[in-house]
């Protein structure tokens, strides 16, 4: 006979949208088991029972906000329109802030937990990145060369959300976001 799963999915959720709280406000150091455990309404033992360690919990949180972010963008359709595609991007990249700010803080702070696959390197050879300059490419066309273009709209839309997220713009930031991707986004594009 099998034996009973005592902690289930939804509490290591919760435990993993705590810890994100956590670590997007304190970073990584700033975050113990206990303290977890307790805003989590559960035990330390289950945290252990559920991540291994408290630094297999921290690469978990930094593992969500990456997963969560890709599928985002992978959401996005693919059409025949390679600049409303790149929008697409844009706005996809906006909506998973805004509906997981501290998981989006971990993925971008120098929290500790914003590594992908264990370690921090260069943010444009992550997997998410090389999905922004492809549809650069197929913005711009074969043989002209993507990834400047694609930084400089990483910067941009991570700028305008990086505000908006600290309450430092005015209302009515989706019509402007997509006004500044558009007039802001061509300009890049167009060099």
């Amino acid at each position: 006979m099998a034996r009973p799963r005592v902690h289930d999915d939804a509490l290591r959720a919760r435990l993993l949208e705590e810890a994100s709280a956590v670590v997007a406000s304190s970073g990584a150091p700033g975050l113990t088991v206990r303290d977890l455990a307790t805003r989590a309404g559960t035990s330390p033992s289950a945290v252990y029972s559920l991540f291994g360690s408290r630094e297999d919990l921290v690469r978990a949180v930094g593992d969500e906000a990456f997963e969560r972010f890709a599928a985002r963008l992978a959401a996005v359709p693919r059409t025949a329109d390679p600049g409303e595609d790149l929008l697409g991007l844009g706005l996809a990249y906006r909506e998973n802030a805004l509906a997981g700010p501290h998981f989006y803080r971990v993925m971008f702070g120098a929290t500790g937990a914003g590594l992908q696959d264990g370690t921090r390197g260069p943010a444009t050879t992550s997997a998410t990145f090389v999905v922004l300059r492809d549809a650069v490419a197929r913005v711009l066309g074969e043989g002209v060369p993507a990834q400047e273009p694609a930084l400089a709209l990483w910067a941009l839309v991570h700028g305008l959300v990086e505000l908006e997220l600290d309450g430092l713009l005015p209302d009515g930031q989706e019509q402007r976001y997509v006004h500044a991707l558009r007039t802001a986004g061509q300009a890049i594009l167009e060099g």
